[in-house]
């Protein structure tokens, strides 16, 4: 055939500047050429695009590149445009054009000069699309992102569905489906509702050897944004995404990031068209450093330079897992890819998945199940993520590119468990999950066990003395190395293979460290990140001497000046700015101004002094509470409201409005309810009370209540400190 003649290597370098092709491009790029169908299975960075982009440029016609995402195709026909001749070479279709803007496409399409149209599912399904794909020369059609096709795929798209039976009806051309990420179960589906079950199928190595796999423990109240911080911190200028579940969540980690001298944007579904553009235009020019994004973003974005991606919550599945870390390191340089994992996320994510149909539900349910494996696996990270891609890897050749492999945990001798879990396995016949096998192996009657009977096995409780992750983690390693096997159409029923068997006759020893058994714990509030850890002893009874020596030149109680809690914090993160004051626990700006000088340069000497490494990055600065509640307390007070009413125009309790009041001035905000006060008091007892909270360094208010015979209320008294401290500290 004529095209088998072209010298492929003359076009790449005429079209792209390539002087050679990279693993599979070259035989796919024959086969469509020859007008084969053609599924190709390459991770990102392999060089996917080229496959079909090539064969488009040197064929008669336009090729149709069917693609889910609109900053996708504008990000793949700038990309394309940089290699022709004209702008006209690549264009896209979908709803983001005006009437004017589609019509110069479909001009520069029938003329010829179009070698790519990018079309949306949705766009192609339109009867006036399908018309005019008629009415002009299709040379084949590419279907990116394939893996939208399958149910069992990471980002699912119903639309996928009718490709074939719309494409029929404009042509009978070849067609190419591609894909950064597909499990046997995945490809079955996409060849199957491509009508392409006899397409050539053309799958690369899925191992990416310049990434680097780490899970992280996900710690309480914002302590994983420390880690993130710290993480960032080190890399300073480099690129790389953080991706949350949830836009508030992406709004919050891009808020705090910035806050603290990163150059993050966020990106997400919620925000217009135009500033989603925008910050991904800011991230590809580099003007944005890092993007926090909802998995809407990355799909195709061709940066070859992003050096890390961390997921701040569990991914719904491996695939996704796979393709959003399949964004670092395209260039082939290293890539850092660092999930924060707590178990609370996959129960947020089976709430999501409730109202949805059954069979959604338990393919949800099956790939959360299988990212949690992962999280939790002590085996080597990149031979159980090949593993689910149907590709087997030793893990010697890992070489240290995974937490688990550069630093593994204590190996065990699990020979005879090895044996009593196969038995179970082999005892219920392929029909249970590994929960209920591990249900029975440590003797717990689940209603699935009885319904079973299987409470009958002689293997019931046989392995009681051991606990559940160890269980699991033995029924993993079977699976990683092919003795057991999960059917996954079956929502992950498990049975034994034949060298499972063959164990069972012939066993042999087993090493094997189990698996990480993470804390649940409840990743919430955003507002108030404090650090928990200790502080430094010597440095806080420094503190505490020099807190007492300003209070006795002011004249004031040293709790006026700082609270315990501030100087806990400022010995735990050695503020030695005054920026890094005002961001102290209880301080702010006035009081920073106010009292701070003195303890910024105690804290500086004592860490030259003592060769102190701080830890700029857990200084860490939270964003304003936007629900304004303190705001309005302040406003309120302005409008010399009574408590009572300011208490109930925020739905707070007296005692909570206290609260918020006396948070309020001791991070050095001035609050003036001497008007409310003088109801109360008269002058005489007010400076009575004052000169009473001057002079003790008892900050109880119980004494207070005591020493004034009960004469006030202990919300009284608390309102009375207030007032003292706003008017002598603040």
């Amino acid at each position: 055939m004529a095209e088998q003649t072209i010298d492929l290597k003359k076009s790449l370098k005429h079209f792209f500047g390539f002087d050679s092709f990279k693993g599979n491009q070259e035989v796919v790029i024959q086969s469509i050429l020859g007008g084969k169908d053609s599924f190709v299975i390459m991770p990102t960075g392999a060089g996917k695009s080229l496959c079909y982009q090539l064969p488009a440029l040197m064929q008669e016609g336009t090729a149709i590149i069917i693609s889910p995402l609109i900053a996708l195709m504008k990000n793949q026909v700038d990309s394309i445009r940089g290699f022709g001749e004209s702008d006209a070479v690549a264009h896209f279709l979908n709803s983001s054009l005006t009437k004017t803007q589609a019509k110069i496409v479909k001009d520069d399409v029938t003329s010829g000069k179009t070698k790519m149209l990018y079309v949306a599912p949705e766009t192609l399904k339109k009867e006036e699309t399908v018309e005019f794909l008629r009415s002009v020369k299709v040379s084949f059609v590419a279907v990116d992102e394939a893996h939208c096709i399958s149910e069992w795929g990471h980002d699912f798209r119903p639309e996928y569905r009718r490709i074939k039976e719309i494409i029929k009806a404009i042509d009978d051309v070849p067609m190419v489906a591609l894909t950064a990420t597909a499990t046997p179960k995945v490809q079955f589906d996409i060849q199957k509702n491509l009508n392409m079950i006899d397409a050539e199928v053309f799958k690369s190595s899925f191992n990416r050897d310049n990434l680097y796999y780490e899970v992280k423990a996900k710690g309480k109240k914002g302590q994983t944004l420390k880690d993130i911080l710290s993480f960032i911190n080190k890399r300073r200028g480099k690129s790389g995404i953080v991706y949350c579940l949830s836009r508030k969540k992406v709004e919050e980690v891009a808020e705090i990031l910035a806050a603290n001298g990163v150059k993050a944007l966020p990106y997400h579904a919620g925000l217009d068209a135009k500033t989603r553009s925008s910050h991904q235009d800011k991230f590809l020019m580099e003007e944005a450093d890092v993007i926090v994004a909802t998995i809407a973003f990355g799909m195709g974005i061709d940066k070859p330079d992003v050096r890390f991606v961390i997921h701040y919550d569990v991914p719904k599945s491996l695939e996704g897992y796979y393709q959003e870390t399949g964004r670092s390191g395209r260039d082939g340089k290293a890539g850092d890819c660092v999930l924060f994992y707590n178990p609370n996320d996959n129960e947020k994510l089976e709430k999501f998945l409730k109202d949805k149909p059954v069979a959604e539900r338990e393919i949800g349910t099956q790939l959360i199940l299988e990212m949690a494996s992962f999280a939790e696996s002590s085996q080597c990270r990149r031979k159980f993520l090949l593993h689910y891609f149907g590709e087997v890897f030793d893990a010697d050749n890992c070489n240290k590119m995974c937490d688990n492999c550069r630093h593994p945990k204590t190996m065990i001798d699990v020979s005879e468990q090895f044996v009593q879990m196969l038995e179970v396995v082999k005892a219920t016949d392929g029909r249970v999950d590994i929960k209920h096998i591990v249900n029975i192996l440590i003797g717990k009657a689940s209603n699935d066990v009885k319904a079973h009977k299987h409470t009958e096995l002689p293997q019931f409780g046989i392995g009681k003395n051991k606990d559940e992750m160890f269980w699991k983690s033995t029924v993993r390693l079977a699976l990683l190395n092919n003795l057991l096997e999960k059917n996954i159409e079956k929502y992950g029923l498990i049975s034994v293979l034949d060298k499972g068997l063959e164990f069972l006759k012939n066993p042999r020893k087993v090493l094997m460290p189990v698996d990480t058994e993470f804390e649940s714990v409840n990743d919430s509030d955003f507002e108030n990140v404090q650090m928990e850890s200790l502080h430094d002893e010597e440095l806080y009874e420094k503190l505490k001497e020099l807190q007492r020596e300003v209070a006795r030149k002011k004249n004031l109680p040293p709790y006026v000046i700082f609270q315990e809690s501030s100087l806990e914090d400022m010995a735990t993160k050695y503020p030695t700015t005054m920026d890094e004051m005002e961001n102290i626990s209880g301080v702010g700006k006035n009081k920073a101004l106010k009292f701070g000088q003195p303890f910024i340069e105690l804290i500086a000497e004592y860490v030259e002094e003592n060769d102190i490494e701080r830890p700029d990055d857990l200084v860490l600065k939270t964003v304003a509470n936007k629900s304004g509640k303190k705001i309005s307390i302040i406003q309120n007070i302005d409008k010399k409201l009574s408590i009572d009413d300011i208490a109930r125009s925020q739905a707070f309790t007296v005692k909570e409005l206290l609260d918020e009041m006396e948070s309020i001035v001791y991070s050095g905000t001035k609050l003036d309810f001497s008007y409310y006060i003088e109801e109360l008091i008269d002058d005489d007892v007010k400076e009575e009370i004052f000169d009473y909270f001057r002079g003790t360094e008892d900050n109880d208010l119980d004494a207070a209540v005591n020493e004034f015979e009960g004469d006030f209320t202990h919300d009284e008294m608390q309102l009375f400190r207030i007032q003292f401290i706003s008017e002598v500290a603040n």
